[in-house]
């Protein structure tokens, strides 16, 4: 059972993983973590995949603080693994369609977007650790109770998005080119990701859950 629950998890990483860098080829605007990210890689001009292991590094930090219960093995492959596969699929993407049209690039974001709910689902419900920051708003909610996880995750996510808009600027970033990063499919994500994480975690993944117990 651990096995197929390891299973779960990685594949849940790497599901999220392709999502995002879909999402960055989509261009309506990236979810609200890689938003955050972003501002600090525009901040920060390091390796993206660099730039992402030491940022989730710092948060750990907080996670081991505020409750270790959601870090485990998920966490670190999230934290090694997953902003390389970001750059990879992107770029795997970007030279596989590299004009693309409006359509295409909408496809792109609801593939995107629906996938990276399912990839965060899976590996959330494998109960083997999440990533740093889905832990933020887990531990917010289940060991703060400051609200249920789908209310709470909105409103870090909107907090991600004006500290990576606010970091973009500090940086010399131009107003006109915020619309880069955050967009249409930012705002959508910000107000419907938890909601849709909590739809997957009802409807999906605990079954697939149910039957590794069972």
């Amino acid at each position: 059972m651990k096995t197929k629950r390891i299973m779960m998890s990685l594949v849940g990483v790497l599901i999220t993983a392709i999502s995002v860098g879909a999402f960055k080829f989509a261009a309506f605007g990236v979810d609200p973590f890689q938003s955050f990210m972003s501002g600090i890689d525009f901040l920060i001009p390091i390796e993206f995949g660099t730039l992402y292991v030491l940022v989730n590094a710092l948060l750990l930090l907080f996670s081991l603080v505020a409750d270790r219960h959601y870090i485990g093995l998920a966490t670190f492959i999230n934290l090694f693994l997953l902003g390389y596969v970001v750059d990879f699929s992107q770029a795997v993407i970007t030279a596989a369609l590299p004009a693309p049209d409006l359509l295409i690039r909408a496809v792109a974001f609801i593939f995107g977007f629906v996938f990276l709910c399912l990839g965060s689902s899976l590996y959330m419900s494998a109960d083997l650790g999440v990533s740093t920051y889905d832990a933020i708003a887990l531990t917010c909610a289940n060991k703060w109770k400051l609200g249920k996880f789908r209310t709470v995750r909105i409103v870090t996510d909107f907090l991600c998005i004006v500290c990576g808009i606010g970091m973009y600027l500090l940086g010399g970033g131009a107003a006109n080119g915020i619309a880069s990063f955050v967009g249409i499919g930012t705002i959508v994500t910000a107000f419907c990701m938890g909601p849709l994480i909590d739809f997957f975690n009802r409807h999906l993944s605990a079954k697939l859950i149910s039957g590794l117990v069972s």
